[in-house]
Formats: C-alpha cells, sequence, structure tokens
C-alpha cells in the first residue's frame, strides 16, 4: 500500500494529490472536489476529530483522523466501470455503510463499502456530511461503548 502524506505550506493539497484531482474528467472532477471540502468542513466542525491528513491510498483521495484516530479513513474516487458516476468509500469490516443504508435508504450503495453518486445529479449534502461524522468519529463510538460495557 502506497501512501503519500499531503502537507505543504499553506495547507492546500500536494503536487501529487492535486495531479490526482486533475486528473479526473469534468464534471467528476468538480464533484469529488466539493466532496473534498465537504469532509474537511465537517471535521472541523465535528467535536473530537481534529486535523485530517490527506494522503493517497490506493491511488485514491484518502482522509484520516491520524492525530485523533477518531475515526475510520474516508477514500473518494470516480467509479471506473460507470462514467459520471463517482463514490465515498469506507472501511468494508466497519458497520458504517449498514448504518448508513438504515438511516438514508434513499441514497445508493456500493455492497458494504460505498455511497454511490452521480455527477449529473446534486450532492446530497446533509445526508454526507452525517455519513462523514459518523465515519470520523467510528472508532471514538467504539472505545466508549466498549468502556461503557467494561
Amino acid at each position: 500500500m502506497k501512501k503519500s502524506v499531503a502537507k505543504k505550506p499553506g495547507g492546500g493539497p500536494s503536487p501529487t494529490i492535486e495531479a490526482v484531482f486533475e486528473a479526473y474528467p469534468q464534471p467528476v472532477k468538480s464533484k469529488l472536489l466539493a466532496l473534498r471540502r465537504l469532509i474537511f468542513d465537517t471535521a472541523k466542525a465535528t467535536k473530537g476529530v481534529g486535523p485530517l491528513q490527506e494522503a493517497l491510498k490506493w491511488g485514491q483521495p484518502s482522509y484520516l483522523t491520524a492525530e485523533s484516530k477518531s475515526g475510520s479513513t474516508i477514500r473518494i474516487d470516480q467509479v471506473k466501470a460507470e462514467a459520471g458516476q463517482y463514490a465515498v468509500y469506507f472501511h468494508c469490516q466497519t458497520d458504517l455503510v449498514e448504518t448508513f443504508r438504515e438511516l438514508y435508504p434513499e441514497l445508493r450503495y456500493g455492497g458494504n463499502r460505498s455511497i454511490l453518486l452521480d455527477a449529473g445529479e446534486k450532492l446530497p449534502e446533509a445526508a454526507l456530511r452525517h455519513c462523514v461524522a459518523l465515519a470520523l468519529t467510528y472508532h471514538a463510538r467504539k472505545r466508549k461503548a466498549a468502556n461503557r460495557h467494561a
């Protein structure tokens, strides 16, 4: 697993990550950039998350709670098999997507690992903010539940 840490002075994406975003076709590129902003904004607004680390995992822009260790990694990418489609990927060995399915049955899902989106449609912002916040606090919630049962 190749990982490149993305921190450049001024807080913008590293040239490596910028190049990945630049390579996406429009309108997928603008949707992924909007999704990226949503992830960072949600992290800032969610208690206990702290700063996000942006990196490439499997060639995909990925968002990690490296400092607080509060959450599960979130990845975003185009769906290569379907033009105009993109997705938010979550760790498949969590119950995150199962939880999202219960909360937001109107969203489309890719198995137990992703929320599928269409570049031709409006970003379901409120639902995605909630899902992203749940992912970014996944480990913190699990630890809290374990401590309650201990």
